[in-house]
């Protein structure tokens, strides 16, 4: 057998698995000659496994995420909305009325210092200050007000609910590693989801429906690639991944039963099925077969659940007017808004709603002007129809994209049209519901809007407080793979108290 020169481990991924194989094969016929506990024990260690053993064994009867969460949560599920492609948020949530007298004028290089730009800008002979063409307008919250781009009036309406970040941070500065970044920790791909990490910490609370769902608008303007590992579950048991609701008749593809198969012979094919994955695992230990089998389990029981979920015939007109004239059409963030809701009275942790296209480097304001309009009144009346059931306090809302914009211009610049660079150094989020701190804002950024200089927040400390909200110590939240316990948080992330109710 060929060794790799590295780990001394077979070198032919085939091999290992095959080996891997033998070793459970082997320390089950220990366990069988030594018991139960001795079994059961070897079962753990041979997984690797600190979090539920995957599919059929509940996390209860496997006794191993019993402590958790750490402590009493403040939210029981997140919401998280995903502005794919970095909105500026100069244009929508930062106000820096002075730099209207700057406009055209060069940024000073005493304030960019150095720092790392992208090869679309770093050619440019200049760096000219664009001012926002948008106005703003004031809203009343918690600390006597907040101003927004007049292009959000709904989300102005609800403002005193919201915690906007103004000085949040990040190391990635293209899309694919900062997307990576957002929704995993760590700038490198393979690793758990964020919803995946809820989903393995909470575990469902709904056992017709899937404990993390995605759903993706796909916008206007350019388009940033969106990859099926960006709500993958990595080396979490992928009972934990997110399950992607389509637009449109199939919400789910192939759930549906062809013509002519009943529901009583999808039964009889399914525990045949299950029988012979069972004695699969007998043999193998690979806790991926009980993950299968649970997802075909889960499969079945949502083709009872989808349809009804996704038929707003029992929503009343004054709820269906709230989300905007788009709720009706298959796909808009207006239907998947309150998609989003209806999965969360239902017990879902964790839905993730994609909205592509604010990737504006060119024509920001035509582009971001038909962006807003789109996202406006749908996140809005979200705030507001999960307030008016009394879901808020315990839901968890995040409005993010993978970073910001630069003040400066990208290409030509005009008073009535330019564009933006990408922008790690400071950019906006907010926050709602799910024990945040309302009508608040936190953080600062200097009169530029190009550093921050006040509470900076990474990513990592955003992740960690999320947890925190949820129950978790972000620092004991692990699972052990390859003989180390990993993290969303990796080895970085410190809980942002100010912004916490």
């Amino acid at each position: 057998m060929r060794k790799d020169p590295i780990t001394q481990g077979p070198a032919d991924p085939l091999e290992e698995y095959l080996l891997n194989l033998t070793r459970r094969r082997f320390f089950g016929k220990v366990a069988g000659s030594l018991g139960a506990a001795l079994g059961g024990a070897a079962l753990a260690d041979l997984t690797m496994a600190k979090g539920a053993l995957a599919g059929s064994v509940s996390n209860e009867a496997a006794g191993i995420l019993s402590n958790l969460p750490h402590y009493a949560p403040r939210a029981k599920r997140v919401i998280y909305l995903h502005m794919e492609g970095a909105p500026s948020q100069l244009d929508l949530y930062d106000h820096k009325p002075g730099l209207v007298d700057r406009f055209d004028q060069d940024l000073p290089d005493s304030v960019r210092n150095g720092q790392r730009i992208t090869g679309m800008t770093s050619g440019q002979a200049r760096f000219p200050v664009a001012p926002t063409m948008f106005r703003f307008d004031r809203h009343e919250n918690n600390e006597g007000g907040v101003w927004l781009s007049e292009l959000l009036p709904h989300t102005g309406s609800v403002a005193h609910e919201i915690c906007f970040i103004n000085s949040l941070h990040t190391s990635a500065i293209n899309h694919e590693p900062g997307i990576t970044f957002f929704q995993t920790g760590t700038e490198q791909p393979g690793r758990p989801s964020f919803g995946a990490w809820v989903s393995y910490g909470l575990g469902s609370a709904n056992r017709n429906l899937p404990s993390f769902v995605v759903m993706i608008t796909q916008g206007l303007g350019n388009m940033q690639a969106l990859s099926a590992r960006f709500w993958g579950s990595g080396f979490l048991p992928s009972e934990h991944q997110g399950c992607k609701l389509r637009a449109g008749r199939d919400a789910v593809l192939h759930l549906r039963d062809p013509d002519g198969l009943t529901r009583e012979d999808r039964r009889q094919m399914l525990d045949l099925v299950s029988e012979i994955n069972a004695r699969e695992f007998q043999d193998s230990l690979d806790p991926e077969v009980q993950a299968r089998i649970a997802q075909h389990e889960m499969a079945y029981r949502m083709q009872m659940s989808v349809p009804e979920l996704t038929d707003f015939s029992d929503e009343s007109e004054a709820t269906l007017a709230m989300y905007g004239p788009d709720v009706r059409k298959p796909g808009s963030f207006a239907a998947n808004c309150l998609m989003a809701r209806r999965l969360s009275e239902r017990g879902v942790r964790f839905v993730q709603l994609y909205m592509r296209g604010w990737d504006q480097h060119g024509n920001l304001p035509g582009e971001l002007r038909a962006q807003a309009g789109a996202v406006d009144q749908p996140q809005a009346a979200l705030i507001k129809d999960l307030r008016q059931r009394g879901l808020l306090d315990d839901t968890l809302v995040l409005w993010a994209g993978e970073f910001g914009r630069t003040v400066y211009c990208q290409g030509p610049l005009a008073r009535e049209n330019y564009g933006r660079d990408h922008h790690p150094r400071c950019f906006t989020v907010w926050l709602a519901g799910g024990g945040v701190k309302p009508g608040i804002s936190w953080g600062k950024t200097d009169e530029f809007g190009y550093n921050v200089i006040e509470n900076p927040v990474e990513v990592h400390d955003l992740h960690a407080t999320m947890l925190h909200l949820l129950g978790f110590e972000h620092k004991r939240l692990t699972f052990r793979h390859e003989g180390r316990d990993y993290r969303l948080t990796d080895v970085h992330g410190k809980v942002v108290r100010g912004i916490m109710a």
